[in-house]
C-alpha cells in the first residue's frame, strides 16, 4: 500500500463517509483526519492542528507520512472522491515520476453540479491562488525535504514550490472528486480579496516564500535598477491619455471629462483608440473632437485587442513623451491626477509609474474593498513580488520611448501586466500610494462574471506570460553572474 491519505474534517458524517472511500481503496495504507475536533473515526488517525495552510502542518503531515505517497486535501469543504480516484492518481504518479498531482473535478455550485476544470502548471505558475483542484498527490521525498520557517498562512504555498523544484507538477484532465462550493460569489468579487486589509500578513508571508523561491532557482532580480535619462527624446507634447474603447457609451463621456479638466503646468492631450463601435461611442467621440484637445483614431486594422489599440496610440506621431492609461469604464479621482503622475517620473527618474484606485459601483460609491494601493510593492523587492500577484495596480503610465521598445501585446486581457513585468525587469518604477483612479465596477467590465472557462483562459495567459517573463530573468541573472 503506498499512500497515506490526509483529509481536513468537516463535519462528523461527512468525514466519516470521505475516510470510508479511501479505506477501500487498495493503494491506501492510512487516513488521517486534519482537524481541531474532538471526535474519533473508524479507520482514521485526527491530527490536532491549528492552522491548515501553515508550515506547522505541513511538518506535521511529512511526520506521518510513512508511505511513498501522500495524498492531501485542505479543503474545509465537503467532498467525495471519484470512482478508482486515488488508484488512478498512483498510476500517473508512477508513470510520469511528477513530484506532485492535481485533477479537474466536479462542483456542486446552487445545487447543480458542474465540471470544474483546472489549467497546466507552468514554470511561471508562481501566483498563490493557482487553483489545483481539492485533492493534490505529493512524492514523499517532496514533503520530507520540506525545511522552511513558520509561516501561519504560506505553509502550502512553499510546499508546492518546493515541489517545483524537485520534480514535475503533472495535471491530470480528468474529474477525481467532487467538492460542495461555499463560496458562489462572481469572479468580479473575489479578485480583491488579497489586497483587503485583513489580508496583509498573509501577503508578506506569500512574497516571502515567493522570493526565496526565486532566489533558489537563480531568478531572482536585485533591488538597483536603471533609471531613465528623461531628456533623451523630443515629443510634440508632454503627456497623452491613452484610452482604448469599443462600446463604452455608457461611461465613454465621463472618462473623457475626467481627463479634460485636468490642470497641468504642461501641455496634454487625449487620444481616444475607438475600436469600431457601434452603439454611438464613435458619434460621441466625434462630437468631442471637433472642439477639444481629444485625438479620435479608428485604427485601419480590425485585429487589435485593447493592446494593439494601445500601440496604434503610442506610435502616432502626436503621443506625447508620456503615455498615461484610462480605461473607458473609470475615471481619475480628480483634476490633480495628470501633474502627479508625471512629477512622479521626474522625481525618481523611473520608465512606468503606477498609482493607487478607489473602488466605486456605477454611481460612484465606494464598495470593498474600497482603496487598492498595492503597497506590498517595494522598492526593495516589486520587481520580484510582481510574479506572484495578478496585477501591479493603475493609473499606469510609461516613459514613452521604453513603452515603444517593449510594446504592447495584441491582447485584451493581461496585457498591461506583460509590460508591467517586463519593465521591472530592467528599469524602475514609481510607486504612487494615494489614491488618483476611480475604478467603476459593473455588470459590463471585462472580468465581473466570467465563467470558468473564461477564467482558466485568462488564468492561463497571465501564467503563460510569467512564464515569458521569468526565462527571462533566468537569463539575466546567468549572463550577470557569468561576467
Amino acid at each position: 500500500m503506498k499512500i497515506d491519505c490526509f483529509i481536513t474534517y468537516t463535519d462528523a458524517k461527512n468525514t466519516q463517509l470521505a475516510v470510508d472511500e479511501l479505506k477501500k481503496e487498495k493503494c491506501v495504507n492510512s487516513v488521517y483526519i486534519l482537524g481541531n475536533t474532538s471526535n474519533s473515526f473508524s479507520g482514521a488517525k485526527v491530527l490536532n492542528i491549528k492552522n491548515l495552510y501553515s508550515t506547522e502542518t505541513i511538518k506535521i503531515i511529512a511526520k506521518n507520512c510513512q508511505a511513498e505517497y501522500a495524498l492531501i486535501s485542505l479543503n474545509e469543504s465537503k467532498q467525495n472522491f471519484g470512482q478508482f480516484a486515488v488508484e488512478r492518481m498512483l498510476q500517473v504518479a508512477e508513470q510520469t515520476g511528477g513530484a506532485m498531482l492535481y485533477a479537474d473535478y466536479l462542483e456542486i455550485k446552487d445545487g447543480k453540479q458542474l465540471t470544474h476544470p483546472v489549467i497546466d502548471y507552468q514554470i511561471g505558475s508562481l501566483r498563490d491562488d493557482f487553483n489545483f483542484g481539492p485533492v493534490q498527490l505529493f512524492r514523499n521525498e517532496v514533503l520530507k525535504s520540506f525545511d522552511e520557517e513558520n509561516y501561519k498562512s504560506a505553509g502550502y504555498y512553499s510546499l508546492r514550490l518546493n515541489a517545483s523544484r524537485l520534480g514535475e507538477l503533472v495535471h491530470i484532465p480528468e474529474t477525481m472528486s467532487t467538492l460542495e462550493e461555499i463560496d458562489t460569489r462572481k469572479s468580479g468579487e473575489k479578485q480583491f480579496d488579497y489586497v483587503s486589509a485583513n489580508a496583509r500578513e498573509k501577503q508578506i508571508e506569500m512574497e516571502k516564500v515567493c522570493t526565496s523561491h526565486l532566489k533558489k532557482i537563480d531568478a531572482f532580480l536585485p533591488a538597483k535598477k536603471q533609471l531613465v535619462e528623461l531628456s533623451e527624446a523630443e515629443f510634440p507634447i508632454e503627456a497623452s491619455v491613452i484610452i482604448p474603447v469599443r462600446n463604452r457609451i455608457k461611461t465613454i463621456e465621463d472618462a473623457v471629462k475626467s481627463v479634460l479638466k485636468q490642470k497641468t503646468n504642461f501641455k496634454f492631450n487625449l487620444i481616444v483608440v475607438d475600436n469600431f463601435s457601434t452603439d454611438g461611442t464613435t458619434e460621441l467621440l466625434k462630437s468631442y473632437a471637433n472642439s477639444h484637445q481629444l485625438i479620435h483614431i479608428i485604427p485601419d486594422r480590425k485585429d487589435l485587442g485593447i493592446g494593439g489599440c494601445w500601440n496604434e496610440a503610442i506610435f502616432d506621431s502626436r503621443c506625447g513623451k508620456f503615455a498615461v492609461q484610462l480605461d473607458s469604464d473609470d475615471m481619475y479621482l480628480n483634476e490633480n491626477t495628470l501633474q502627479k503622475i508625471i512629477d512622479k517620473f521626474y522625481e525618481t527618474q523611473c520608465a512606468m509609474v503606477i498609482g493607487s484606485y478607489q473602488m466605486t459601483n456605477f454611481a460612484l460609491e465606494e464598495i470593498p474593498p474600497g482603496i487598492i494601493d498595492h503597497k506590498e510593492w517595494t522598492d526593495d523587492n516589486g520587481a520580484n513580488n510582481a510574479l506572484r500577484i495578478n496585477g501591479l495596480g493603475a493609473p499606469r503610465a510609461f516613459y514613452t520611448p521604453i513603452l515603444r521598445k517593449v510594446k504592447v501585446p495584441n491582447v485584451s486581457y493581461g496585457e498591461d501586466y506583460a509590460v508591467g513585468l517586463a519593465i521591472s525587469r530592467t528599469w524602475k518604477i514609481g510607486r504612487i500610494y494615494d489614491p488618483v483612479y476611480i475604478c467603476r465596477r459593473w455588470d459590463d467590465n471585462t472580468d465581473a462574471s466570467l465563467d470558468i472557462v473564461k477564467h482558466n483562459a485568462h488564468n492561463l495567459y497571465k501564467d503563460r506570460i510569467r512564464t515569458i517573463e521569468l526565462k527571462a530573468r533566468l537569463k539575466k541573472v546567468a549572463s550577470s553572474q557569468s561576467q
